[in-house]
């Protein structure tokens, strides 16, 4: 597209995005020197201090008090496969399981034996009159329930219809569990699937997965959810169920009649035994700066711009990059701090009249870790912020890999397509995107919205904020083979489009911060 389209006072930042800058940032940041940037570890340390560096460079204010960063706190942990374990009494018979049959992930050693309630989905959802703990009392029980949400293939689903809410996923159904009074979760695949199960997805990535030395789980050191979360196989699943419950039939009550079909397990007693190798406290850090609006009302409220730095690391010889997953993302915030302040700072640029936040978050790949620690412990009021720009991979073409393969259809030229998820929750957000995209061109993709098998809405740092009921959008280029591969690298990457992708951003984040209506929230996009 021309930029003599553009208004006069914005031309100086849209030309200030420029492939040849993006490329050298993306190469800084997947330097060998920076080791994969895995959380806690001498590489990402590197790269924050290069993002800080890259802030007070542009100018930006420090926006955690009269610092560039807020600390994260965090636990790193080793599981113990093969002295963790799940076991069944019934029948005056023992079985017990290891992995692969039963995941477990804790981070302190635990021993817990209760009986078990089924309790469907796991979710409670007032506003859609849904409720699986309905008539059930959980409290000191372990509960069993369902991966994802009941009625995923039907289009009039209250449920969002064929598109992912926020309770489809473990977590948020975990931490209802425990507001319940459980001890801990068992997750299971449903037995009527159409799909891949959580697990069998994430296997089938390969790469980080299949790695020699594993990548230690992390947690939050104040996390909120405290009860263990166990992942079961259909096998186990059933075996805990036993012969007197179908949780097949089950979950096709549920999905035909939306009504709960919760109960006790009867003669059923489960033992969750779960053991770590080594436990180590650390603190990373989300990088945070400020270009504060113009408008004495309104500069108090916010537009967030924001990526996660972390990747997989390094294990022997092998270095996990990150180039796309996500040097591009956190080269995407730099690069539009650098475009609007320039603009800014130019006598004819347009002012904003709301406050920008650039973030780049810490141990995204550890669990979104950085994002719910900033929406637990904001830096400005989340009440006032109107919405949130999130990259994420915005680097690739979008092609076939393993864990999309039967899971959704992939568009034959993705050379110019970017996929915006969570438009669901804010249509007002979509529409303004699509409004300066009359700029740039590209060709907005909602594909993932309309799908659960591959569970995309909830795998990014803008999943904290929706909680939170802010329009928050994840801009996301799409999977590829090289995704969690030590062959996700620089050399790959496609500039021309990250330059158009980033210049819509650049349009939007300017629209968002000044227009006078802000985006709505939908709180509930499919219901009635």
């Amino acid at each position: 597209m021309a930029e003599t389209r553009l208004p006069k006072n914005l031309v100086a930042g849209w030309n200030n995005i420029s492939q040849k800058t993006i490329k050298q940032d993306v190469s800084i940041l997947t330097a060998d020197r920076m080791q994969g940037r895995l959380a806690l570890l001498k590489g990402d340390a590197l790269a924050v201090e290069w993002i800080k560096n890259q802030f007070k460079q542009i100018g930006l204010k420090p926006a955690a008090q009269n610092s560039y960063l807020q600390p994260v706190k965090l636990i790193a942990f080793m599981p113990d496969k093969e002295h963790s374990y799940i076991s069944l009494d019934a029948s005056g018979k023992t079985i017990r399981w290891k992995k692969p049959d039963v995941t477990t992930d804790y981070r302190d050693n635990i021993h817990l034996q209760s009986v078990v309630y089924f309790a469907g989905y796991g979710i409670t959802a007032p506003d859609l009159n849904y409720d699986d703990y309905k008539g059930i009392d959980v409290k000191g029980k372990i509960v069993l329930i369902f991966e994802h949400e009941p009625q995923e293939r039907n289009p009039a689903s209250i449920f969002n219809g064929t598109g992912n809410t926020i309770y489809a996923t473990n977590r948020i159904k975990a931490l209802n569990a425990q507001k319940h009074g459980a001890i801990a979760v068992l997750i299971a695949p449903e037995p009527n699937r159409k799909h891949l199960s959580n697990l069998e997805r994430y296997n089938r990535i390969g790469g980080s997965v299949s790695r020699k030395k594993p990548i230690p789980s992390m947690a939050l050191l104040q996390d909120e959810l405290h009860i263990p979360v166990a992942v079961l196989s259909d096998k186990v699943a059933n075996q805990i169920a036993g012969k007197s419950i179908s949780l097949a039939s089950l979950q096709a009550t549920i999905d035909s009649s939306l009504a709960p079909q919760s109960t006790a397990i009867p003669n059923v007693t489960v033992t969750i035994h779960d053991q770590i190798k080594f436990k180590k406290a650390g603190i990373s850090y989300n990088v945070v700066g400020l270009l504060e609006g113009s408008d004495a009302a309104l500069k108090k409220e916010t537009i967030i711009v924001s990526a996660h730095h972390d990747h997989d690391g390094i294990s022997g010889k092998q270095i996990w990059h990150g180039a796309d997953d996500n040097a591009s993302g956190t080269v995407g915030v730099i690069t539009l701090a650098r475009a609007i302040k320039t603009n800014m700072d130019t006598k004819q640029g347009r002012k904003l009249k709301r406050s920008i936040l650039f973030v780049v978050f810490a141990a995204e790949e550890r669990g979104l870790l950085g994002s719910y620690e900033m929406a637990e412990h904001p830096l400005r009021p989340l009440k006032s912020t109107r919405a949130m720009l999130n990259f994420d991979m915005i680097g690739r073409n979008e092609a076939p890999t393993p864990q999309t393969n039967g899971m959704i259809d992939i568009p034959i030229e993705t050379n110019n397509r970017l996929n915006l998820i969570g438009a669901h929750y804010s249509p007002d957000y979509k529409n303004t995107v699509a409004q300066q995209n009359e700029y740039v061109g590209l060709t907005l993709d909602d594909r993932f919205d309309n799908e659960t098998a591959l569970n995309v809405f909830f795998r990014s740092d803008q999943f904290p904020f929706v909680l939170r009921q802010i329009p928050a959008l994840w801009w996301f280029t799409g999977f590829h083979p090289d995704y969690h591969h030590i062959s996700d690298t620089a050399n790959k990457i496609n500039y021309a489009k990250m330059q158009k992708i980033l210049r819509l951003a650049y349009l939007s984040t300017y629209a968002f911060a000044n227009d006078v209506t802000n985006p709505a929230f939908i709180k509930n996009p499919g219901g009635n």
